[in-house]
Parts: C-alpha cells; sequence; structure tokens
C-alpha cells in the first residue's frame, strides 16, 4: 500500500478535488468543521401528519387550486403541473420582442434568447400523505420506478422534447411547497445546462480512451475505481451501500455535506434499460440510502434528488450517457445545521467542510431500518 506524502493529511488540510463529470473544482477545507456555530439554525420537523389530508392538494380525490380534482389513486398518480415552468404552445422570441429589452442595435454576442418550450408534471408518489420516499415498501418504490420509466418512453416519443428531467425535492428546506411525498418531470425543448456539461465530459473521455477502449466510459471507469479503493481499506472507501446492480457513494468531489450518487454498475443509457431484477435492486438502494439519510439525525432528511440519464431515448448522443442519480441534501451538523453556498463559494468556487470519506463512514454506519419503526405508536 502507498503510504501519503509524510505531513499531509486529507482529514486535515486544505485541498482541491476535480470533479471529472463537470470539468470542476471544489475546495475542501476539512479542519473547519471543529469551528464553533453560531450562525442560522433550521427548526427541526417533528410535525405528525395524518394518512390524508383533507387541505392536501396532492392527496386523492382533493381538489387542486385550480379546481382540477384528483383522482382517488391508490398508487402512484400522475397529472399536468398546474403551475408549469414551460408549456407546449407559446410563440417565439423574435428580434421585434429582443429589442424591447436589449434595444434595436443589441449584439448578438451580448443578448442571446431562446424559446423554450415543453410540459410538466407531478409525481405522488404514494396515496399516504403521512410518509416520505425512505417510509415506503420496496413494491412500492418499483412502482415509483416503473412510472419514471413509462414517462421517460413516452416523453422520449415526443419530436418536440429533447431532454427529461425527473426529481424530487423534498422538506421545507429545498424549497418543497407541500409535504406530501411526490416528485415532477420537466421535459424540454433543450437540454439544459448541467446536463450538457456531463455529456461532453462522457463524450470527452470515450475519445480520450478511444483507442485502447472503443466502449470507454468515464462513470463505469469510477465505479470500478471507487469498487477497487475500497477493497484496499473501509478508511478510505467512499461507498455507502451497493448491491449487483447499482453502487450508492459520496463522489470524491462531492460538494454537499451529505451528498451522494447513485450509479448503474454496468453502462445503462437509460432508466428504460431497467428490467426485473435491476427494478427491484434500484429500489432497495433508493430505500437503503434514505433510510440512513433519515437515520443519520433522526429527522425527514431534506434533499434534491434527480436522475442523469440519455436526454431521452433517441437522443444523438444517447450511447455516451450512463444512468446515475444525485442526492444533493442540505444539512451539515445536524437536524437544525445547514450548509449554505454563500461568500467564496458564490464568487469563487464551491467549498466543503467534511471530506468525501468522513461523510460516506457516518452514512455507513446507519441502519438500513428506519429509525421511526422503533419509536411508539405515538412518536414520544
Amino acid at each position: 500500500m502507498l503510504l501519503p506524502e509524510e505531513g499531509f493529511s486529507f482529514a486535515d488540510h486544505s485541498h482541491r478535488r476535480f470533479n471529472p463529470l463537470t470539468g470542476s473544482w471544489v475546495l475542501c477545507s476539512p479542519h473547519r468543521a471543529k469551528r464553533p456555530w453560531l450562525g442560522q439554525v433550521e427548526e427541526a420537523s417533528t410535525e405528525q401528519r395524518p394518512t390524508y389530508d383533507p387541505a392536501c392538494f396532492l392527496c386523492p380525490g382533493n381538489k387542486r387550486a385550480t379546481g382540477a380534482q384528483n383522482d382517488c389513486y391508490t398508487s402512484t398518480y400522475v397529472f399536468s403541473n398546474d403551475y408549469a415552468a414551460v408549456h407546449a404552445e407559446q410563440p417565439d422570441c423574435s428580434t421585434e420582442s429582443l429589442a424591447l429589452v436589449a434595444g434595436e442595435n443589441a449584439s448578438s454576442d451580448l443578448f442571446r434568447v431562446e424559446s423554450t418550450r415543453g410540459q410538466c408534471s407531478v409525481i405522488c408518489f404514494s396515496p399516504r400523505h403521512d410518509v416520505t420516499l425512505p417510509e415506503l415498501s420496496l413494491d412500492e418504490i418499483c412502482q415509483i420506478i416503473r412510472t419514471w420509466q413509462s414517462m421517460y418512453a413516452n416523453l422520449s416519443a415526443d419530436p418536440s422534447i429533447a431532454y427529461i428531467q425527473l426529481f424530487e425535492n423534498k422538506g421545507a428546506a429545498m424549497g418543497c411547497s407541500n409535504p406530501h411525498p411526490h416528485g415532477q418531470v420537466w421535459a424540454l425543448s433543450a437540454v439544459p445546462s448541467e446536463p450538457a456539461k456531463e455529456i461532453e465530459s462522457l463524450k470527452a473521455y470515450r475519445q480520450a480512451h478511444m483507442s485502447t477502449t472503443p466502449d470507454a466510459c468515464l462513470l463505469c471507469a469510477y465505479v470500478r475505481a471507487e469498487e477497487e479503493n475500497a477493497a484496499a481499506g473501509e478508511q478510505s472507501s467512499r461507498i455507502v451501500l451497493q448491491n449487483e446492480s447499482f453502487m450508492a457513494l459520496v463522489p470524491f468531489w462531492a460538494t454537499w455535506p451529505f451528498e451522494t450518487m447513485i450509479v448503474a454498475k454496468q453502462h445503462l443509457t437509460s432508466i428504460a434499460s431497467l428490467r426485473g431484477p435491476r427494478i427491484a435492486d434500484l429500489a432497495e438502494i433508493i430505500q437503503g440510502l434514505t433510510c440512513r439519510y433519515d437515520n443519520l439525525f433522526q429527522c425527514s432528511f431534506p434533499y434534491s434528488m434527480g436522475l442523469h440519464q440519455a436526454p431521452t431515448a433517441t437522443h444523438p448522443d444517447a450511447a455516451y450517457c450512463h444512468f446515475h442519480m444525485h442526492f444533493y441534501p442540505p444539512l451539515l451538523r445536524s437536524a437544525t445545521v445547514r450548509k449554505f453556498l454563500v461568500g467564496f463559494e458564490m464568487m469563487a468556487e464551491p467549498q466543503r467542510d467534511l471530506t468525501a470519506e468522513q461523510a460516506a463512514s457516518r452514512l455507513r454506519a446507519q441502519s438500513s431500518i428506519h429509525y421511526k419503526t422503533s419509536l411508539p405508536a405515538n412518536g414520544t
């Protein structure tokens, strides 16, 4: 085993880590985790929600804010977002329209705009109002995955759609406007900036290694490297849990304190490639990871989660893409102290205190059984 350079410690000394997926860097300052905290403290959620809430816009049979009524659903339920960020039909942005906000002699190098069309949907994960993703059964999570597959396939068949983003915002800390368990789908006429950066990196990696490995994949190589690193010793392992088909890990280049990725171990371009056992394997990893999140601080752990994959099933760059999921949770020290991306992080580059290895170790140590199962029936 190689010994570290004398005097330097990844657990104590500042360093930068490179993110090959986005071509960006993150500053790691592990010694800062020892500083006292006198900043903002969030209020820990102790709310006991009912199984059904007659005032909830997402519960079965209820009317939404627009007056539309939900079906009396018993499993996953999908409807068009009443307050969609994009719409299928709208006029193009003309030169005359641009001139109204940029001036008649506006330079196209400085003022560029394009109309964006698409559609947005809401996916209710469960008819129950009082649960979150880690509290659902494996069968229920499998049904969510199959719903994601169906939506991805249907939207991929629409020639006006160039990109499909499936995601979930969990918790008020991540801007979730309704606690009923749900996610969203935004389908757009163009590939957004973040996935576009990842796709360019995946393409560049294959092209750089094509002479020796024609089907080279950055994330396939990364999964193998993390397995080899974990085999060398748990102290440096960033793997939280894994099964035959998927690995959940804190990426080497993570920005958020307990940021994780779920990565397919085989080269799957999208969720559409999952069949039988792989659907069950993905459900198992999602449940296991989110349970560990909740158990870490014994709270409903907030996060933003999203699937990255081929933009659509027929996208010309689909073969380069490797299915993975990002989880970005804000909590840092406890259920009430969160991470903020401010100051240096907005002006220069992201910074983190906890190392990826420390975060993975803490998540690995958590039980895969949700902490609520050991609470008395009244939750006290």
